[in-house]
């Protein structure tokens, strides 16, 4: 076969192959929204949306602070503190199970391989369902939400900093080897200084995630600001629920902004 007949072969191959991939999707797509029950529109719904788009765009200025009670900046800010413990928990007792996971770092693949299961195991429970199993331990409140935000961020920070690790430049740590350096050694001047940005970019990272998490845990009694937010949707009080979301809106925003400088100056 001459290299003009090859040149009409692939296109042919290509074709075929990406109509499959197409077919697949449209297959995947068509089984998806089938499972989806679709029971129509209550006759009430119009009322509904218009009494909670009027209560979110006309929100309760004064739930802002009240001095007498739970108000709108004391649960953004336990909002915060369960996000910031949380997070803080998980960044320190990952470490070890990054390096536990990392390939260049152990002499088997089975050793490592052990590491990457337990991280993945931790990561298959979501928070809410770790936050149930913490309120029925040490009952309802904000130390339940932080035990949650450790555990559950346990598995995801330790698999990036597992890859990092793998991604380091392994020269440093051979140079200091081939000059009698001890293990400690080896892991202070040449592993750590290349992998502690990353660790801070990726801890700040998962710190913008478990704020939008710990706002949601108050729903099932894990503290912060979910707490009032469900309480208000309960009792249909929309103004309310607008100054919450607004409120929740701001706090993620800023963060989002602060915490992306600071990763810019990272790496």
């Amino acid at each position: 076969m001459n290299e003009a007949s090859r040149n009409i072969v692939k296109p042919k191959k290509n074709r075929i192959r990406q109509w499959i991939i197409y077919i697949a999707l449209a297959f995947i797509y068509i089984w998806a929204f089938a499972g989806l029950p679709i029971e129509g529109i209550k006759e009430t719904a119009g009322q509904i949306s218009k009494a909670i788009f009027s209560g979110i765009f006309h929100p309760d200025w004064d739930y802002i602070y009240l001095p007498d009670g739970e108000d709108l900046l004391r649960g953004l800010l336990d909002t915060l503190a369960i996000a910031i413990l949380g997070t803080f928990i998980s960044a320190f007792l990952c470490v070890p199970f990054a390096f536990w996971a990392a390939t260049n770092m152990s002499k088997g693949r089975t050793f490592s391989n052990t590491g990457k299961f337990i991280l993945s195991f931790v990561r298959t429970f979501p928070e809410l369902v770790m936050a149930i199993m913490f309120i029925k331990a040490v009952g309802p409140g904000s130390f339940a939400g932080v035990l949650a935000l450790g555990l559950h961020s346990i598995g995801m920070l330790g698999k990036l900093f597992s890859e990092e690790i793998e991604n380091m430049d392994l020269g440093p740590t051979e140079a200091l080897t081939a000059t009698g350096a001890n293990r400690l050694q080896v892991l202070w001047f040449a592993v750590l200084p290349q992998v502690l940005p990353g660790f801070l970019s990726y801890t700040l990272y998962r710190f913008e995630i478990n704020v939008r998490s710990a706002a949601i845990l108050g729903v099932i009694g894990a503290g912060g600001i979910g707490t009032p937010l469900i309480f208000a949707l309960s009792s249909r009080d929309w103004d309310r629920v607008g100054i919450i979301l607004l409120g929740i809106i701001v706090m993620v925003t800023i963060i989002d902004l602060l915490s992306g400088a600071i990763r810019k100056r990272l790496i």
